[in-house]
């Protein structure tokens, strides 16, 4: 049977073919034939398991190729293995898809594979009443795309399992295997079953966070932390096992040795965590997160996996009242690849939430720094000891800020881990400017603040005002919700007034961010900012594109496809690119072009969820190291999707012989 011929079975449904090699595929299609019925020919089956002909559905193709994977690879005996298994609750009956019976015990089922509900959270609700109507200790779900292995620890949770044993080992045995980094990079589970950490969240929030009486962000933060500072010690001797795994360990064992890892990884990242802070999860709560966790890598060539899990956190708590959210990496790296930061450059991000802006600045510029070195990026390249220039940048040259105290732990540990312990994200409201004295004399701001808080006051224009500072690049996705209503605030900013020259009783929070973000900029420093599609259309706000264009030349206008902020928002925004007049980097000019480009590609659908490239066979592709690859136009990622419009901004730079191209 050919592999196309699968394909079109599996075609209109749920199921995909990933968890399965061509091997397996190959074998399995050769069972199937095709037989007339009622005049017409359909495709048939012989079952492995119950030696009769079978009508092929799409779960039937995923149940014969997962039998097959179960006796070829993990060598159980097909005599062991039975299919449409009854089930008893009560005086009802159900039928399990696949039941792998005990060695010891055939009566007894061990292992029970779910398929019929190609939806994670439906599927192992009913996998969980089958474990504990029959007893079985391991449960399995997959749709030929994901799969997930489950250990039943009791009838109120399943904890992750990294496989199933094979028909010649125990359970045990796959607990207590010793993981180095190696391990780790080989069968980390964001590959091998196809998942997000931010799914791998959300289940551990419907399995254990969400009845545990403990503030989530926190608890999963802490846990994501200590992750990452395990993960980069055996990076930097790999010869070292993991630590932030269940090797067999009761849950109080388990729980002393979590807390310790996490006092030195405090030690290691200050000013994230106070120094008492502890985890509050219970000892069993805690080895259902550990088992979920450590079998994924946090680590890799960039900080995607751990960026995305901590957006979903934030978004949870307080970002999205006040209107700001998170930027899609996709969106920044275009932002990044037409402004072209350099190594000598200072940057910052004046509204920086998880601080993509900055992080994606920093492996843009890192890059160049390898590049230079003739050196080649790894796939661990995020944990490793960095070049000196490339800690160097961070710690000299890149900044943030943001007024949430949350966003900005976040994003400090992200930049902790990319600047090797050093950071400058500073806890600051933006706008208010006039407080910042105050703010910043205060003691425990101080403690964590105050080396990056010394250099961002080098960058003053004027030794004793915040008002503005030289800045060559600023990146920024400002809050486009809610009115500033503060006088004080208000009157601050040439753009609070009306046309009579009054100061307005509110303000649009995004508007004062564009001429506070300009006074960040020197003279011939360039920005990218993202705005409310209303403000470059509004004729009510002509009095703001007036501001611009009198202090800036107008670079480009990227149209931002309606889905990309789902399922925060479905406001319209354009991303504005713009240059400071300066007599030597940007001469003004009164009548020059400007770059404007609409994407095209949603690369989300109307729910949220991101569309990804998928090979010919329908399969997710993915990048050189092992990513998955959101479909854009934004940009051409490793030839993958064609060039896009950050391309065709850099051939309109060129041609106009813009400073920084």
């Amino acid at each position: 049977m050919e592999k196309s011929r699968i394909q079109e079975i599996i075609h209109d449904s749920e199921y995909k073919l990933d968890q399965f090699d061509q091997l397996t595929i190959e074998a399995v299609g050769r069972l199937i034939f095709q037989k007339k019925v009622s005049g017409r020919f359909s495709d048939y089956i012989t079952c492995q398991v119950r030696n009769k002909e079978i009508k092929l559905t799409a779960e039937e193709l995923i149940r014969q190729l997962f039998i097959y994977k179960l006796s070829q690879q993990y060598k159980y005996p097909l005599d062991r293995i039975q299919c449409e298994h009854p089930v008893s609750f009560g005086r009802e009956k159900k039928r399990a898809d696949i039941v792998v019976f005990d060695k010891h015990d055939t009566t007894a089922p061990y292992i029970i594979v779910e398929l019929k509900k190609p939806k994670l959270k439906d599927g192992k609700e009913q996998l969980r009443s089958y474990c504990n109507a029959t007893g079985a200790p391991i449960g399995v779900w997959t749709n030929g795309e994901k799969i997930s292995f489950y250990y039943r620890k009791d009838p109120n949770y399943f904890e992750d399992i990294p496989n199933i044993p094979t028909y010649h080992e125990k359970l045990s045995d796959i607990l207590s295997e010793r993981w180095t980094i190696q391990d780790l990079i080989a069968k980390d589970k964001l590959l091998t079953e196809r998942k997000s950490l931010r799914d791998l969240i959300v289940e551990m929030e419907d399995e254990v966070l969400a009845n545990a009486g403990v503030d989530v962000f926190e608890e999963v933060f802490k846990l994501i932390f200590t992750k990452l500072y395990d993960e980069m010690e055996s990076g930097r001797n790999e010869s070292r096992h993991l630590v932030f795994r269940n090797y067999g360990d009761t849950d109080t064992e388990l729980k002393e040795k979590i807390q310790a890892l996490f006092d030195k990884a405090k030690q290691k990242w200050e000013g994230v965590f106070p120094d008492d802070a502890r985890i509050l999860l219970t000892p069993s709560h805690l080895s259902v997160c550990v088992s979920s966790l450590q079998d994924v890598k946090l680590f890799n060539s960039n900080l995607d996996v751990v960026d995305d899990a901590f957006e979903y956190l934030i978004s949870k708590s307080s970002k999205g009242e006040k209107g700001q959210y998170f930027t899609p990496r996709y969106v920044i790296d275009m932002c990044v690849r037409m402004l072209n930061p350099q190594k000598n450059e200072n940057m910052i991000d004046t509204a920086c939430g998880s601080c993509g802006f900055p992080v994606h600045t920093m492996f843009y510029v890192w890059q160049q720094i390898m590049e230079e070195k003739g050196l080649t990026q790894s796939h661990l390249f995020t944990s490793e000891q960095k070049p000196p220039e490339c800690t160097d940048y961070v710690n000299d040259h890149v900044f943030a800020i943001d007024f949430d105290e949350k966003t900005v732990r976040v994003a400090r540990t992200l930049n902790l881990i990319a600047g090797d312990g050093q950071t400058n994200v500073l806890h600051l409201n933006t706008l208010d400017y006039e407080m910042w004295d105050k703010v910043t004399s205060e003691e425990d701001w101080i403690d964590v603040y105050n080396e990056g808080w010394k250099k961002l006051r080098r960058l003053r224009t004027q030794r004793s005002s915040d008002f503005a500072f030289n800045f060559d690049i600023l990146m920024a996705n400002p809050p486009f919700a809610g009115n500033i209503k503060e006088t004080r605030i208000i009157s601050k900013y040439e753009l609070g007034k009306n046309t009579q020259g009054k100061y307005k009783s509110q303000v649009g929070r995004d508007i004062l961010f564009i001429e506070r973000n300009l006074n960040f900029l020197k003279p011939g420093g360039r920005m990218a900012i993202v705005l409310p599609q209303g403000r470059f259309n509004n004729s009510s706000d002509k009095y703001i594109r007036d501001f611009i264009a009198e202090q800036c030349r107008i670079l480009a206008v990227v149209g931002l496809h309606g889905n990309v902020f789902k399922p925060h928002t479905g406001t319209k925004t354009s991303v504005l690119f713009v240059q400071k007049w300066d007599e030597e980097l940007c001469p003004r000019k009164d009548d020059y072009p400007i770059f404007f480009a609409t994407m095209q590609e949603p690369s989300k659908d109307n729910s949220g969820d991101k569309i990804y490239l998928t090979n010919d066979d329908g399969s997710s592709r993915l990048d050189s190291h092992g990513h998955l690859v959101v479909k854009h136009d934004l940009f051409n990622h490793e030839d993958m999707n064609g060039d896009g419009i950050a391309e065709a901004f850099i051939e309109f730079a060129k041609k106009e012989k813009l400073s920084f191209f």
